[in-house]
């Protein structure tokens, strides 16, 4: 073992879901490259998120894809932990003792349309009045009915796998799905890409905060492990994930706020971030897009961002939805 790491197993703990077994594989994989002979162990979680089918609200919110995991590292069950930072509360402090070592180079941000097999249908305009579209953020649908408010959204949750084998009707729904709209980046990592039928830009649907990120957790304490993930941080993935993050934390949204953002850096190194909050059917919105000028600090872009919104009326609108 060389000196990035001791001689000791590392116990990586993650959700169950094939599309998180996906994401540890590839962490796992950068791991070897930097200690060709370190000794992995991973250790899935199907957590309370996962088993629940009905609205993530009436559980507590979508926090509960990351607390117990947080908490098996809290104890010192696992070393590390893999989260999609879009799935990591925003209106909350960090777990006590834990942080973020690393953010892996950001994936591809965008959502994008599935039909059911056979169907002709090549984009969101194609599909008649009262079609039936799954999804299973209120962002997405906040921005579907924004743009098409005859159609009929309807929540589907799930394993991305389990979801396309409800719209192709291979699985029983109470509702023939005409369409459904899923993140580009958990098809590539699965390798179903092909099903995607059009792809939104984030002009046209703009993301969820982290969208296309994987942040990498460890104990403030393990100076080991800190260091070794250390070594795979993207610092601009970082530095526009803190920009997203900060706009969330100062809008202080719960998982049902349809809230999105999202951060660049432009060619000549300028972050430019967008935010939107929405009213659940897309009919309120408000829309803030500021670049970083001089100081082109993450923080201040991000509490510039959120100020703005707040400004134009964001707090009437996260507080007129029901947790």
């Amino acid at each position: 073992m060389t000196s990035v790491f001791p001689a000791r197993k590392l116990h990586i703990g993650t959700r169950s879901s094939p599309l998180a077994l996906a994401q540890v594989d590839t962490v796992s994989n950068l791991l070897r490259k930097l200690v060709p002979d370190i000794e992995i162990k991973v250790v899935p979680v199907t957590t309370e998120a996962d088993k629940w089918q009905g609205d993530l609200a009436q559980l507590g919110g979508k926090g509960l894809f990351v607390r117990e995991i947080d908490q098996m590292l809290q104890r010192g069950q696992i070393d590390m932990a893999v989260h999609c930072m879009k799935d990591v509360p925003g209106d909350v402090p960090m777990p006590r003792g834990l942080i973020f070592a690393a953010y892996l180079p950001r994936d591809d941000v965008r959502d994008v349309l599935l039909v059911p097999e056979g169907s002709d249908v090549q984009s969101l305009a194609d599909l008649p009045s009262g079609a039936s579209v799954a999804t299973s953020a209120v962002r997405r649908k906040s921005q579907i009915l924004q743009t098409r408010p005859d159609l009929n959204v309807i929540r589907v949750r799930g394993l991305v796998g389990t979801r396309i084998e409800k719209l192709d009707g291979r699985k029983p729904m109470d509702h023939k799905l005409d369409a459904m709209v899923l993140a580009l980046a958990g098809l590539e990592r699965l390798d179903i890409a092909e099903r995607a039928r059009q792809v939104f830009e984030p002009s046209e649907m703009l993301p969820a905060v982290g969208a296309g990120v994987l942040g990498l957790e460890c104990r403030k304490d393990d100076d080991a492990t800190a260091y070794l993930l250390q070594q795979l941080n993207h610092e601009r993935t970082m530095t526009e994930v803190t920009a997203e993050r900060v706009m969330l934390h100062g809008l202080r949204g719960h998982c049902n706020s349809p809230i999105a953002g999202h951060c660049v850096t432009e060619p000549d190194g300028q972050l430019s971030l967008r935010g939107m909050v929405f009213s659940r059917d897309g009919s309120k919105f408000v829309h803030a897009h500021i670049w970083g000028e001089r100081l082109n600090d993450p923080g201040v872009l991000g509490t510039r961002v959120a100020a703005e919104l707040l400004r134009q009326g964001a707090r009437d609108i996260i507080d007129g939805i029901p947790h």
